[in-house]
């Protein structure tokens, strides 16, 4: 079980990523299974679009996310390790020099702290940039291989995808919003968030998609809501 507060940061490319695990709702997944159980806080959320091979000036999110962690004095949990980065460079200078506490959901008992944990994911960096270069080789040579064929190629819609980001983070805070004064009365109330979900669930309120409430479910609503 885990304590305190938490700020998550989540990074597609430009690519589509659904089956490969890396997509937004994977490690959204990724990062509630980790936070299951124990008494922690939601405080922030930072999605960005972009290579993980961009260093910091290319990544103002993550940039955002450090600085709350630091204001907060939260920890930054990330769903993959190769979600902060595929440059080795670049991932010790965030690991190092950021003055944040850093955790990867997916080596949940792996702590950066440590002698031990520092080195384990300076191995796991290694092998993430290893395959960062594989892909980028790849696909360079797909790329040529298609061209030569006489393949019209085209450049990937980037902005397409923060579009529908952006609609998912609208449509996020609008049923938020829709949820306020029930939230707000419950924590007047003195409940917390286990019993605000099991309420929600007894007076049939769904989730916005349908299902039934979790206590992360409420964290993240609450959260959105600065509550």
């Amino acid at each position: 079980m885990v304590d305190g507060k938490f700020i998550a940061y989540y990074r597609v490319s430009t690519q589509k990523q659904g089956e490969s695990g890396l997509g937004l709702e994977a490690q959204q997944a990724a990062v509630c299974r980790f936070l299951n159980g124990g008494s922690w806080q939601m405080t922030g959320e930072f999605v960005e679009i972009e290579s993980g091979r961009k260093d910091s000036k290319s990544r103002p999110r993550l940039v955002a996310a450090l600085s709350d962690c630091k204001r907060q004095g939260a920890t930054l949990i990330i769903a993959k390790l190769d979600r902060l980065a595929r440059d080795v460079r670049f991932f010790l200078e965030v690991l190092d020099d950021s003055g944040v506490d850093i955790r990867f959901a997916e080596f949940a008992d792996i702590d950066p702290k440590t002698d031990e944990g520092r080195m384990l994911l300076i191995n796991m960096a290694n092998f993430a940039e290893f395959e960062g270069r594989r892909i980028g080789t790849r696909t360079k040579a797909a790329l040529a291989a298609a061209k030569a064929r006489g393949v019209a190629l085209g450049v990937a819609g980037a902005a397409n995808l923060r579009a529908n980001i952006d609609q998912r983070q609208q449509a996020a805070n609008a049923f938020a919003a829709s949820l306020a004064t029930t939230l707000r009365g419950f924590k007047l109330a003195g409940l917390n968030q286990r019993q605000i979900a099991a309420e929600l669930n007894k007076t049939g309120v769904r989730t916005a998609k349908g299902g039934e409430w979790s206590q992360t479910q409420v964290q993240r609503v609450m959260a959105r809501l600065g509550l």
